[in-house]
């Protein structure tokens, strides 16, 4: 599906810039005594899907989680650095919390459907910032369920509870919510992690076809799928960066041990 095929009905959160940009400078984490994430140094590209790979426990899902300020609700979390949105210092911000996460739209690894309909789901962040019309609610909801492929399935049943859809049809879901309030970066934290092989791969053609509009940054455990599907590879190792760079360097000319060895298997 193109997506530019399709009536924009949201106007009022078009992106700023068609070139997003995001850059991750001199990065710290701490949670309490625990160092996660340790002088992080990156540059994101734009309309591309960015896989984050590396063993359990090196830090890639904190990264994302500190990109969209969840990292915030973290008890005992310090943060030091610079995350970087078009020219905006998004962890030093000021900014209302739901105006940054709206850049920064978050797909977790298990679907989290809110207690409420379908139709509800996907609106639900445009009335949190402002939109009200229900004319125009209709018309947002319709698009970003057929963007995600989910609207002739539940076209007919938008006022049935969210929690009644399958696992898979969850996840889409969630994705069309987190698309709905126009996000300039995606963020997608094992995001087919929990999902059959069908609508594991469902998920994936949808994330290649959504690279057209979005700049999309994918924790991945499965190098398979990073293979299948990343424009642009970074690999973390116990909360450093390793190596980065464009996938098919990356993938087929690695330049540092660690990520020869964690590419052949020899640690997990």
């Amino acid at each position: 599906m193109n997506l530019k095929k399709f009536f924009r009905p949201d106007y009022k959160f078009a992106r700023q810039s068609e070139e997003a940009e995001l850059e991750i400078q001199s990065l710290d984490v701490h949670i309490n005594d625990h160092h996660i994430l340790k002088d992080v140094n990156l540059r994101l590209p734009n309309r591309k899907i960015t896989c984050i790979i590396g063993p359990s426990g090196c830090g890639k899902t904190t990264l994302l989680r500190t990109m969209n300020r969840l990292i915030d609700s973290v008890e005992g979390a310090r943060i030091t650095g610079r995350v970087i949105l078009n020219s905006e210092d998004i962890v030093g911000s000021g900014e209302d919390i739901y105006h940054l996460r709206r850049k920064l739209g978050l797909v977790s690894q298990k679907p989290c459907p809110l207690p409420m309909s379908i139709f509800d789901n996907v609106a639900y962040g445009c009335r949190i910032h402002g939109i009200r019309n229900r004319r125009k609610l209709r018309m947002i909801v319709k698009y970003y369920l057929e963007a995600v492929g989910l609207w002739n399935e539940v076209s007919d049943r938008l006022g049935s509870p969210a929690s009644r859809l399958s696992v898979g049809q969850q996840q889409r879901l969630c994705l069309a919510r987190s698309l709905a309030v126009e996000p300039q970066f995606l963020l997608a934290d094992e995001a087919t992690s929990s999902l059959d092989p069908i609508s594991s791969k469902s998920i994936e053609e949808l994330f290649v076809k959504l690279k057209q509009d979005y700049s999309i940054i994918m924790v991945t455990h499965t190098l398979q799928q990073a293979r299948r599907i990343a424009d642009y590879v970074v690999f973390m190792y116990l909360g450093e960066v390793i190596e980065e760079g464009p996938a098919a360097e990356v993938f087929g000319n690695p330049k540092h041990t660690l990520t020869k060895e964690y590419l052949l298997g020899a640690f997990n």
